[in-house]
């Protein structure tokens, strides 16, 4: 049975688009979080790219009390040392994200010129997505953020996995992601070979200026400017 397909929004830089960036919010937010950010890309009108947005779906949240809001898995505990992960959550996440990038292809949007971007939460699933993904996309651009399920998704990492260019960025200060787990993060994807372009800023849980005109570079890079 074909998994559903999430609402979400979506922003075409131009009238026909050649690219696609499905870029994933973070917990308790919408797709509509990052939509402001596309403006302040400044990237030139002559690069066509549809940005997508999903929502991620309302599921009870452990560490809101067991209270629902948008997800793309469980959060037990802010500890990553002794918490237990959502494994089913954050595969039931990756399945959803495939359907969008299965829908993607059949727009005409080649895999190779797809991106998997995310915030957070969002951010995990692109890369456990992108990683394990039988498509070889363009990249995975990981903002304040981790790879999750790591016992399961290591041994996952596809060829196409392994050769693909990883964006990766975190504040210095974040409080609910500390920086050494998104370190490890990296540390461990470097091991495996792969290329990740890393970035540190002096911020919290967010996304600074900085990190935008570093995101933007990136893109273009990618997208072969």
């Amino acid at each position: 049975m074909s998994t559903k397909l999430l609402d979400f929004l979506h922003i075409e830089t131009a009238e026909n688009c050649q690219y696609s960036v499905i870029w994933l919010h973070g917990l308790g937010a919408s797709g509509h979080d990052f939509e402001p950010i596309v403006p302040e890309l400044h990237l030139p009108d002559t690069l066509g790219i549809r940005f997508v947005f999903p929502h991620a779906p309302v599921r009870p949240i452990s560490i809101n009390g067991g209270a629902p809001m948008p997800g793309w898995y469980d959060i037990t505990s802010l500890d990553f040392g002794s918490r237990e992960q959502d494994v089913s959550g954050v595969q039931e996440s990756a399945a959803y994200i495939n359907a969008l990038i299965e829908a993607e292809l059949e727009r005409g949007i080649p895999a190779s010129n797809i991106i998997l971007a995310g915030f957070s939460q969002g951010g995990a699933i692109a890369l456990y997505t992108a990683l394990t993904s039988t498509h070889k996309l363009a990249g995975i651009m990981a903002l304040s953020t981790y790879l999750p399920i790591q016992d399961i998704a290591l041994p996952l990492i596809t060829e196409h996995g392994k050769s693909l260019p990883v964006f990766m960025a975190h504040g210095q200060h974040d409080e609910v992601i500390q920086i050494q787990h998104a370190q490890q993060s990296r540390d461990i994807l470097n091991d495996y070979g792969m290329s990740v372009e890393w970035h540190d800023y002096p911020m919290a849980h967010s996304v600074s200026g900085d990190e935008i005109n570093d995101i933007a570079a990136w893109l273009k890079h990618q997208f072969g400017l």
